[in-house]
């Protein structure tokens, strides 16, 4: 009877997030009108080295962009840092830091991770001095995120992250909170089979404000001067949801660990991912992964959408191919490892996405 109720419960829960991200889609005409458009940015390099594809599988840290309810999957305490070229040629940098620990062995995981976007000194210029010669500015986003994740059974784990949404200049600047939702299914005699499904970027409209949108004005027929302030229009998060599937394929046999895990020497992976995105192209995404002992693992992904090989009719920059791979080796006798991840996104017009982070668990 109980299994029958998880069951059920899991149900529901698929059918509310499905449902929420149905009011949310929008279509491909409203393109561009979303803001906060980081936070579509994987900034981990292991996940992201296979496109994001394995929304169902991911664990620990890199749950935070895929689907939260992986971190529930944390064994002990994690820490990763992942650096990103983004867009080779374009002087844009991606810094990730993530957090995560388990609390006790029921008590669910807590995990805090940060993002920071940053694009180097850029030129202020004005109506008068449009070449610049007026110093720089440093625009930065930054995203804080503070999330909880707990299994609540042996194949169903749930997780919500609250996120902190910042963008800011020098004189100007928009804050928001978005939220994530997700849960996770795993059956199977080896728990190879993986569904996973997550609501993310759920939140009110934010805007622009500071004195950038202020102007000084002399009043006409006389030596008076006014500020006038001009208002921005509120802007959208841009929400989606991800349904995912992932198979592990083990092709040698499969052993238990204490920590009732199984691990093959050689693991394969297959996974999708379907996005819907309420503000550009829907997605497919589909990738695998190979493991040697869980200590060394490749990757490769593609994403797909609508006209993605056409120049003028694609949306997205980042799209298409994406490789990666991991080494992973343990320290000492008691379960800590320190990993090496890697990953490269194929983009247009630039020179692709670079990715590298390192992971430290103990």
């Amino acid at each position: 009877m109980k299994g029958l109720n998880r069951i059920i419960n899991l149900g529901l829960a698929f059918v509310l997030l499905a449902y929420s991200g149905a009011l949310l889609a929008g279509n491909e005409d409203r393109a561009g009108e979303a803001g906060a458009s980081e936070l579509l940015i994987n900034p981990w390099a292991r996940s992201s080295g296979w496109g994001g594809a394995n929304t169902s599988g991911s664990m620990g840290v890199e749950s935070f962009h895929l689907n939260i309810a992986g971190l529930a999957y944390t064994k002990g305490t994690e820490l990763v840092f992942t650096n990103t070229s983004w867009m080779g040629g374009s002087d844009i940098s991606i810094n990730a830091l993530g957090f995560a620990t388990k609390l006790g062995e029921s008590g669910g995981v807590l995990g805090i991770s940060a993002m920071s976007m940053g694009f180097g000194d850029l030129e202020v210029t004005t109506v008068d001095n449009p070449d610049g010669g007026l110093g720089t500015f440093s625009p930065n986003y930054f995203n804080l995120g503070v999330s909880y994740s707990k299994n609540f059974s042996n194949t169903i784990s749930g997780g919500v992250v609250v996120k902190v949404v910042t963008q800011s200049i020098s004189n100007v600047n928009a804050s928001g909170i978005a939220i994530d939702a997700g849960v996770n299914y795993v059956t199977g005699d080896q728990d190879q089979f993986k569904f996973g499904i997550t609501l993310r970027n759920v939140g009110p409209t934010m805007q622009y404000r500071g004195n950038g949108l202020s102007t000084r004005t002399t009043v006409e027929n006389s030596e008076k001067t006014l500020t006038v302030s001009q208002r921005s229009n509120d802007f959208e998060l841009p929400s989606l949801v991800n349904i995912g599937l992932s198979y592990d394929f083990y092709l040698t046999p499969a052993k238990e660990t204490d920590d009732e895990e199984f691990l093959s020497d050689h693991r394969l992976t297959a996974a999708g991912t379907f996005t819907s995105n309420s503000f550009t192209s829907d997605q497919i995404r589909i990738g695998g992964e190979y493991a040697f002992r869980e200590m060394f693992m490749a990757r490769f992904g593609y994403i797909y959408e609508s006209d993605v090989a056409d120049e003028e009719l694609s949306r997205t920059a980042s799209a298409g191919a994406t490789f990666g791979a991991t080494i992973e080796v343990p320290i000492g006798k008691n379960g800590n490892t320190f990993g090496i991840d890697y990953s490269y996104r194929t983009t247009r017009t630039f020179d692709g996405s670079n990715a590298i982070g390192v992971k430290l668990t103990f």
